[in-house]
């Protein structure tokens, strides 16, 4: 359904007045500023017309939008969203008016923009005031000297296009448009310190003694020099002081910045941050000039320290530490990448509900509220820079990690070494980041530029270095191509935890599992490669702790969208954000919380709704709540049953992301399963949703949850969010692709400097080879995608040659067979029958007078998006 333009033109109306009636407080606070009000921060998510397209004119302030959408952010390009592995590539628009009765001098008016997936245009009034390249770090605008008294017009344009020279250049997860994270409205007097202009690190400490070191920068924005006081005080969780720093006073040309550092003196009686404790301080920096305050920031940092050895693993706060951690990406189902802070904090409080104390931000900066969340909830994260490789996609996201073509490399190295810089200055003072990374899996590239790889991974090493003294880099998926010691620390995914035991330098597993699932999933914790260390006894995880390995993350916690479809529902948790059997078994594990009985078959009688909160406490964007529909039998008791749902809104101002409605179904994208389904519920006014969940046959589920600030909801009145479909995409295969190359392997047994990783390492003059005495020797290669099998290729060692039969493993983990050869050559070419599966085992038996080596497998094929 499409909203009329007299409707929208009603509702933009609405909204208009609304801001209107806000930004016309700010404005005269700000023009009347007092010493306690220099600094204002306003959320900007309300209030957007959106147009999917690129429109020409819609920067110029008299462009008519009112046939527009009217959104909120966050928003995402593709919403609604269901794991679709296509999504609409091209451009977007926003369009916001910013109504100020007044612009005083010696004011500030600056946008700041938490993500903007991938390069955003900003114009204010007709006039272009800002362009940013990269998807995942945020940037500040000052949009000052285009502003007038009255009526501003705000536009972005937004594009989500593949970019050679912009990184990433490749991944397998969405690569969704949009204004996908928060926008905030900051003023501040001309004296001021800019968005996250202040750095607080604490030297020498030892144990609970120490000091404080904040570096801030500060910034004239005026026509003047001015005499700025900068003085900064420590205040704990309770808010009284610890420390003050001694003042310092700076002479500020015009249109200049000059960091001043002010360190305290030695402090005693410190608690410390830790995922047990994590205690939060705050240093309070103020500016003065002639006696009156011109700004206040605030900057939340912890006292910790942090160790990572090569010999003896990870220590923190001076004591040895294995962490047990999870991969997270960022994207929810239905709203994509555009979830809200709440649905950020239920994610983190999820993977600590489980018993991990890590997460690994796969594979890109998250939002800022991320690391804010790692920081109060007690998670230690590991944040990574947008430079991943991956291989065997035929989508523009499966090229070279690295641009082949000389035209390419001096921007696109500009971008990485752009987005780490972003990553580390917007993520410095969060005492949860132990270490920063560098890329994912970048080995994944033409070969040709692997040096120019090692040498990028090195100045980024280096460029870390010296933006933060204070933490390591790590260089993460570092498992093929020679990087893993580049940085100082390395990450291993997959076989990397097999061909790695004892690296010698700092190490951990980065990724461990890659089992595919639908909930509810087999109750263990899918040990995957990690279980394959030299040494290990099955089962037993004891085994390959290690004293020398700092700790193991799962791939993944989440399921995620993924251009290799199904490849994405790998996590312990499904899209939905409901646990599959595998997060119970970690809680049960890690933290001694045994499972529930599982829902059987029955005779469903009933919904049930319920929601991770009684209400909504902000309608700006910033929280939702996810609603669970849960079928139940007469008593009450939870079902597997998973018939039909249909939810609905049925009065007050709640949104979902296909708009009033949604329809779970057990064999659909929006799926309900094992008895449960789930949606998050957002809102942008003050009133109370009435929810009602439908199918034949079954007693209604009803329930309300009250948003408590906002404008006041009107029923009739206030417009209701419109109807957003979803449509499922087509998915066009496209032509037969190489796959498996570099990618993870095991085998039955290696001999010495013949590991199985040579067989797909892309070099015939190198080869595993079986431990002799192997009498039934294998290999598997997990091109880490669900193919069609069209062709195997397989060159075997010289002097080597080997009967085989080959199999590939189907989503229930059966084998099944593809082909059968005889050694009747160095290389054998066999075609197979278009059979679908993921990983390819060879089964191989010696010929007479000869040994099994295997120089080379080549796999052609065709992705299976569904499975």
């Amino acid at each position: 359904m499409r909203l009329t333009t007299t409707v929208l033109a009603r509702y933009a109306a609405s909204i208009l007045l609304a801001l209107a009636v806000v930004a016309g407080v700010a404005a005269t606070s700000a023009a009347n500023a007092s010493e306690t009000a220099a600094r204002q921060r306003q959320n900007f998510n309300a209030g957007w017309h959106f147009h999917l397209g690129d429109i020409g004119g819609a920067e110029k302030v008299d462009f008519d939008d009112r046939d527009w959408q009217a959104v909120g952010l966050p928003h995402s390009f593709s919403t609604p969203y269901f794991l679709a592995p296509e999504v609409y590539v091209g451009h977007g628009w926003y369009r916001k008016d910013l109504v100020l009765p007044a612009v005083p001098a010696g004011r500030r008016w600056t946008l700041e923009f938490e993500g903007a997936f991938q390069t955003a245009e900003v114009y204010v009034n007709g006039a272009k005031a800002a362009r940013h390249r990269g998807g995942y770090t945020g940037f500040p605008v000052d949009i000052t000297s285009a502003l007038r008294p009255g009526r501003n017009s705000i536009a972005v344009r937004v594009d989500n296009l593949w970019d050679p020279t912009l990184a990433p250049r490749a991944g397998e997860h969405i690569f969704s448009g949009g204004l996908y994270r928060d926008v905030w409205l900051v003023t501040t007097d001309d004296v001021h310190i800019p968005w996250t202009g202040t750095f607080v690190t604490t030297p020498g400490l030892k144990g609970r003694d120490g000091a404080v070191r904040v570096a801030t920068e500060v910034r004239n924005g005026g026509n003047r020099a001015e005499l700025v006081k900068v003085r900064t005080r420590i205040a704990d969780a309770r808010g009284a002081i610890v420390a003050k720093l001694p003042d310092a006073t700076v002479q500020l040309p015009p249109g200049q910045t000059q960091e001043v550092v002010q360190e305290s003196p030695h402090l005693s009686g410190l608690n410390l941050w830790s995922p047990e404790t994590p205690t939060l301080y705050r240093a309070v920096t103020t500016l003065e000039v002639a006696g009156r305050q011109r700004d206040r920031y605030e900057t939340e940092f912890g006292f910790r320290t942090i160790e990572w050895t090569a010999d003896k693993g990870f220590f923190l706060n001076g004591q040895h530490r294995y962490f047990r951690g999870a991969n997270v990406h960022q994207d929810q189902a239905g709203w994509g990448d555009a979830v809200t802070n709440a649905a950020i904090e239920r994610d983190v409080q999820m993977m600590k509900d489980a018993g991990f104390d890590f997460i690994r931000g796969s594979h890109y900066p998250h939002d800022p509220h991320f690391a804010e969340t790692t920081d109060r909830l007690g998670m230690m994260f590991l944040p990574e820079a947008p430079f991943w490789g991956t291989a065997g996609m035929a989508s523009p996201w499966g090229r070279s990690a690295y641009p082949p073509e000389a035209e390419h490399q001096a921007a696109f190295e500009e971008s990485v070494k752009q987005q780490l810089a972003e990553l580390i200055r917007i993520n410095r003072n969060r005492p949860s980041v132990v270490a920063w990374g560098m890329d994912n899996e970048v080995f994944f590239t033409d070969q040709s530029t692997l040096p120019q790889v090692r040498k990028l991974l090195a100045d980024e090493v280096a460029l870390s270095h010296r933006l933060d003294p204070t933490r390591l880099a790590a260089v993460d998926g570092a498992q093929r191509g020679e990087i893993d010691r580049i940085g100082d620390i390395a990450g291993y995914n997959g076989d990397g935890a097999v061909l790695f035991p004892n690296p010698g330098i700092p190490n951990f597993v980065a990724e461990y599992n890659s089992a595919i699932s639908d909930r509810p999933g087999a109750y263990d914790p899918g040990w995957g490669d990690i279980e394959h260390t030299p040494g290990a006894r099955r089962g037993e995880p004891s085994s390959w702790r290690f004293p020398w390995r700092s700790g193991e993350v799962i791939w993944a916690g989440y399921d995620h969208g993924s251009i290799a479809g199904k490849f994405g529902s790998m996590g312990l948790v499904d899209y939905f954000r409901l646990p599959k059997r595998s997060w119970y078994w970690y809680r049960n594990a890690y933290r001694g919380i045994a499972p529930p009985a599982w829902p059987q078959p029955g005779k469903p009688a009933a919904l049930r709704v319920t929601a991770s909160s009684p209400a909504i406490r902000h309608a700006d964007g910033t929280d939702d709540v996810q609603l669970v529909v849960t079928v139940v039998d007469a008593s009450g008791a939870q079902l597997s049953d998973s018939p039909p749902v249909r939810l609905s809104l049925e009065a007050g101002p709640g949104e979902l992301p296909t708009g009033r409605n949604i329809q779970f179904t057990p064999d659909g994208d929006i799926a309900i399963r094992d008895g449960k389904a789930a949606i998050a519920m957002r809102s942008w006014q003050r009133g109370v949703t009435r929810i009602r969940a439908t199918s034949p046959g079954l007693a209604d589920g009803v329930l309300t949850v009250a948003t408590l600030d906002g404008p006041r909801y009107v029923e009739g009145v206030t417009p209701l969010a419109p109807e957003r479909p979803y449509v499922a995409r087509k998915v066009e295969v496209g032509p037969e692709q190489a796959f498996g190359l570099k990618n993870p392997t095991q085998s039955s047994s290696s001999a010495g400097g013949h590991a199985s990783s040579l067989a797909n390492d892309g070099d015939a003059g190198s080869w595993w080879a079986p431990a002799a005495g192997d009498g039934e020797p294998w290999i598997v290669v997990d091109p880490e995608r669900i193919l069609n099998y069209r062709r195997l290729s397989v060159q075997f060692a010289p002097g080597g040659r080997c009967d085989f039969s080959a199999e590939t493993q189907d989503m229930g983990g059966i084998w099944r067979p593809l082909a059968q050869a005889q050694a009747t050559a160095a290389t054998l070419e066999i075609a197979v029958d278009n059979v679908t599966g993921r990983r390819l085992r060879l089964r191989l038996t010696a010929v007479a007078g000869a040994t099994c080596g295997v120089a080379e497998i080549g796999i052609r094929g065709t992705p299976a998006t569904y499975f």
